[in-house]
C-alpha cells in the first residue's frame, strides 16, 4: 500500500471506531471484531490483547491508531515482533522502540508446539481449508522442526525471523505494509486512470481479424441502407428511412442464422479460413447482430409509424387502420405488412430481452432456450412481411435446415445410454455415456445432450471432458446452475428403477478411510438411462495442437474442455517418452509429431474452495505421473493450482500456514490440499507475473486458452494484449 492508501485506510478505521464506540470513546472485544470485520475469534482476541496496551480490556482510539501507525510505518523488525507476539499465545510483553504493545496472557517469550498448533488450526479456518487432525500435526511438526534450529523445544524470536528469511516472498510483503493484515475485504482501493485498452496499439493488433470483420460488416450495412434510401427517394424522408432499415434487416435476419451454422463453422476451423475470419467470436458476433436487428427494427417501425401519420392526413384511412388492419392493402400478402410488423417487433424485443446475461445466468436458462426457439416464427413472419426477404433467406435457410436434419439423424443414430454417474462436490454431475463407434471428436469439442427423463424437448450444450483416444465412453461434467442441471443432479441423487446404486458399505465403519469409501459409494452409481447427443462441434481450443507454448486457464468447472485436451496431449507425449528396460528411469526425446507442435504446456486451474479440486484430481495425478524424469527442454507440462478462498502469503493470518504447507510439500513431495505434486497457491494469480514468466521461457509463440467466468476473461485478455499473446475464449 502507498502512503495515500495507508492514510485512507486509517481514516476508514477512525470512522469505523467512532461509529461503534460508546460515550466513553472505547471499544471492547466484540465491538473490535465488528469494527475491523475480523471473523476468526482467535486472531481477533490476539489483535485486541496486543492493541490494549494498558490492559484495561478496552481499546481507545489513541491506542488503536498508535499501534496501527507503528505497524504501517515501523521497521521490518517491528512487524516481525508483532507477528511473533500473535503466535506466542502465552507470550510476555515485548517492548517496541516507540511504543509497547502489552499482552497479559503469559510470560514465556517463545512459541511451543501446542501454541503453534493452535495458530495453524486457526489459520486453516481462516483460509477455509479442511485437513485431518493427523495432517495438522504433520504441518505443525514440519514448521516447528524447521524453525527450532537449536532443538530447544521452543521457537524464539530470532529463530522465527531466520525461518521467515527462507521465504523471500513473505519478507517482501512484510516490508510493504502491515495494514494489509487487518484490511477488511470490502474496502476497495482507488486506482489511477490508465489509457482504455480499446485505444492501445496492442488491442488493435491482437484483435485485427475481429475489427476488420466488424468494419466490413458496418460498411456493408451502410451501403445497403444508403442504396435502399436512394431507390425510394420519391416516398419522402420517413419512407426512405424505413426502406433503408428494412434492407438492413433482410441481411441481418439472415446473417444472424449464418453465424450459428455450427457444423459448417466446425468444418471451416480446419481450413485456412480460420486465419482470416474471426470464427472463434461467432457467439459474440451473433449477439452483436441480434442487437443490430432490434435497433434496425425499432427505427424501421418508428419510421413507418411517422409515415402512416403523414399518409392518414392525405387519405381516407385513419392512423389506427394503417397500423392494425389490412384495409390500406400495404404488403404483398393480403395487405398484412403492418400487422406482421407489429408482431415481429414484439417478438424480436422479447427474444433480445430473454437472451440477456441476467436471464441466462440467473438460473433461468429455460426462459432463454424456449424464447429463442421462436426464431422459426420470426422467419416465417418475415417471409410474409417482406416481399424480398425469401431471396436473402433461401440459400442459408436450406443449409440451416440440412444442418438440423443431420443433427436429428446423428442424435438418433444408435442407442446412447448413460451407464455411470458420479456426484461430485459443489453439485457437479459426472456422466459417463456409452460412446457409439461412429462418434468422432477433437479435444475440447462440445455436444448438445437431451435426456428425456429430465426434459423431453430440451437440448443443452456441454463440453466433452474425456479424450478422443478413450474409445469406449464419453464424459460430461455438468455443474448445477439452472433448472435443468438441478433436475439432473436431483434425478441421479435419488435412486429409482433405472438408477442402480453400487453396493453400500457397512455403516459401522471404524476409521475415516472407510467412511470416505462409503461416501464415494453413495455418490457413484451405475445406471442405464436413455439419452441423445448432437455433435460434436468445434471450439477455439482446436488451435492448441498448432501452438508451440499453450497456456490453459480453467476457472472452476471451466476445466472440463482442458480435461479432454490434457489427456489427448499426454497421449501424444507418451509417444515421445522412453523408458530404460533395466530400471524405472524415463526420459523424453524430441520426436517430430505432425499432429502436435507443442513444446510446453502450462495448465492453470483456479477454484474457490478445496472440494472443487476433487473433480479431476485423479486425472491430474495420473498426468503428473506420466511425465518423464528428464526432458530435453525442461518440464513439458507444468500445473498451477490456485485456491481463491485461502488467504495469501502477505496476510498475517496465513503466513505460518503457508510456510508449513511449503515445508511439508517439500518433505512429502505432495501437496496437502490436493494430494498432487503441484503446490496449491493461495489467493488469485498475479497475471502480470505469471505471463512475464511465460514470456521469459521463450518456448515459441504463446497461445492462451481460457474457459470460465466472463469477468476474469476480460482481465486475462487485457494481459495477453500487453504481452502479445494470442487469446482464445471458450464460447458456445
Amino acid at each position: 500500500m502507498s502512503l495515500d492508501e495507508d492514510a485512507r485506510w486509517l481514516e476508514w478505521v477512525t470512522k469505523q471506531f467512532e461509529s461503534i464506540a460508546g460515550e466513553d470513546k472505547e471499544i471492547d472485544l466484540e465491538e473490535f471484531k465488528t469494527a475491523l470485520k475480523v471473523k476468526e475469534s482467535f486472531f481477533a482476541e490476539r489483535f485486541f490483547a496486543l492493541f490494549d496496551s494498558d490492559g484495561s480490556k478496552t481499546i481507545s482510539l489513541d491506542e488503536l491508531l498508535e499501534a496501527l501507525d507503528l505497524l504501517i510505518h515501523g521497521s521490518e523488525t517491528d512487524k516481525l515482533r508483532f507477528l511473533f507476539q500473535v503466535y506466542d499465545v502465552d507470550g510476555m510483553c515485548l517492548a517496541y522502540e516507540t511504543s509497547s504493545i502489552v499482552s497479559p496472557l503469559g510470560r514465556s517469550g517463545s512459541i511451543d508446539p501446542d501454541e503453534l498448533r493452535t495458530v495453524l488450526k486457526s489459520c486453516l479456518r481462516e483460509s477455509a481449508i479442511s485437513l485431518p487432525e493427523e495432517k495438522l500435526d504433520d504441518l505443525t511438526l514440519a514448521l516447528f522442526e524447521s524453525a527450532d534450529k537449536d532443538n530447544s523445544g521452543s521457537i524464539t524470536f530470532e529463530e522465527l525471523k531466520a525461518e521467515l528469511e527462507n521465504f523471500p516472498e513473505v519478507m517482501e510483503n512484510l516490508t510493504i505494509s502491515a495494514a494489509n493484515w487487518l484490511k477488511p475485504p470490502g474496502l476497495e482501493q482507488k486506482k489511477g486512470r490508465h489509457t482504455p485498452r480499446y485505444l492501445t496499439p496492442a488491442y488493435w493488433h491482437n484483435n485485427s481479424r475481429k475489427l476488420l470483420f466488424l468494419c466490413a460488416y458496418t460498411c456493408l450495412n451502410l451501403l445497403l441502407f444508403i442504396t435502399a434510401m436512394l431507390k425510394n427517394a420519391e416516398g419522402g424522408f420517413w419512407y426512405m428511412v424505413a426502406k433503408g432499415c428494412g434492407q438492413c434487416l433482410n441481411f441481418n435476419c439472415t446473417f444472424v442464422m449464418v453465424l450459428m451454422l455450427r457444423r459448417c463453422l466446425t468444418w471451416l476451423r480446419a481450413t485456412w479460413v480460420v486465419r482470416v475470419l474471426p470464427l472463434d467470436q461467432n457467439i459474440l458476433l451473433h449477439q452483436m447482430v441480434g442487437y443490430a436487428i432490434v435497433t434496425f427494427s425499432t427505427v424501421h417501425t418508428t419510421a413507418h409509424f411517422m409515415n402512416f401519420v403523414h399518409l392518414s392526413q392525405n387519405s381516407s384511412y385513419s392512423l389506427w387502420e394503417h397500423l392494425f388492419t389490412t384495409r390500406p392493402g400495404i404488403g404483398w400478402v393480403q395487405g398484412s405488412a403492418s400487422l406482421t410488423g407489429m408482431v415481429l417487433q414484439i417478438m424480436i424485443c422479447l427474444m433480445v430481452v430473454c437472451s440477456s446475461t441476467f436471464v441466462r445466468r440467473s438460473g433461468h436458462f429455460e426462459v432463454f432456450y424456449w424464447s429463442h426457439l421462436s426464431y422459426v416464427w420470426v422467419w416465417a413472419l418475415l417471409v410474409v412481411h417482406c416481399a424480398n426477404f425469401w431471396k436473402w433467406f433461401v440459400v442459408p435457410g436450406v443449409i440451416f435446415l440440412l444442418e438440423k436434419l443431420v443433427g436429428v439423424a446423428v442424435s438418433h443414430m444408435g442407442g446412447l445410454y448413460i451407464v455411470e454417474v458420479n456426484l461430485l462436490p459443489s453439485k457437479v454431475t459426472h456422466l459417463v455415456i456409452k460412446r457409439p463407434q461412429f462418434f468422432h471428436f477433437k479435444p475440447g469439442d462440445y455436444v448438445y445432450i437431451n435426456i428425456p427423463d429430465i426434459a423431453k424437448y430440451e437440448w443443452h450444450p456441454f463440453t466433452i471432458s474425456s479424450a478422443p483416444e478413450q474409445p469406449d465412453t464419453l464424459w460430461l461434467h455438468i455443474r448445477s446452475m439452472g433448472q435443468w442441471t438441478n433436475r439432473l443432479y436431483e434425478y441421479f441423487r435419488q435412486p429409482d428403477s433405472q438408477v442402480v446404486s453400487t453396493k453400500r458399505l457397512s455403516a459401522s465403519l471404524k476409521d475415516r478411510r472407510h467412511q470416505r469409501r462409503a461416501q464415494l459409494s453413495e455418490n457413484h452409481r451405475f445406471c442405464n438411462v436413455k439419452c441423445f447427443v448432437d455433435g460434436p462441434y468445434g471450439t477455439p481450443t482446436r488451435q492448441i495442437f498448432a501452438s508451440e507454448h499453450a497456456v490453459l486457464i480453467g476457472a472452476g468447472i471451466g476445466i472440463t474442455p482442458f480435461a479432454s485436451i490434457l489427456q489427448s496431449i499426454m497421449y501424444h507425449y507418451r509417444m515421445r517418452k522412453q523408458n530404460c528396460p533395466n530400471c524405472s528411469y524415463s526420459w523424453c526425446e524430441n520426436i517430430k509429431d505432425s499432429e502436435m507442435k507443442l513444446r510446453k504446456v502450462d495448465f492453470i486451474w483456479i477454484n474457490r474452495d478445496q472440494k472443487s479440486f476433487e473433480w479431476f484430481v485423479s486425472l491430474l495425478t495420473k498426468l503428473e505421473m506420466d511425465q518423464a524424469d528428464e526432458e530435453p527442454e525442461g518440464r513439458f507440462l507444468e500445473m498451477h493450482m490456485y485456491m481463491t478462498s485461502a488467504l495469501s502469503k502477505n496476510d498475517m493470518k496465513a503466513i505460518g500456514l503457508q510456510m508449513a504447507l511449503d515445508l511439508l510439500a517439500k518433505k512429502e513431495k505432495r501437496d496437502s490440499i490436493t494430494g498432487l505434486r503441484t503446490r496449491t497457491q493461495p489467493g488469485r494469480p498475479e497475471w502480470g507475473k505469471v505471463f512475464q514468466k511465460v514470456a521469459e521461457e521463450k518456448k515459441g509463440k504463446v497461445h492462451v486458452f481460457y474457459c470460465g467466468a466472463p469477468a476474469l476473461a476480460k482481465l486475462i485478455k487485457a494481459q495477453c494484449e500487453h504481452f502479445g499473446f494470442n487469446f482464445y475464449k471458450e464460447n458456445f
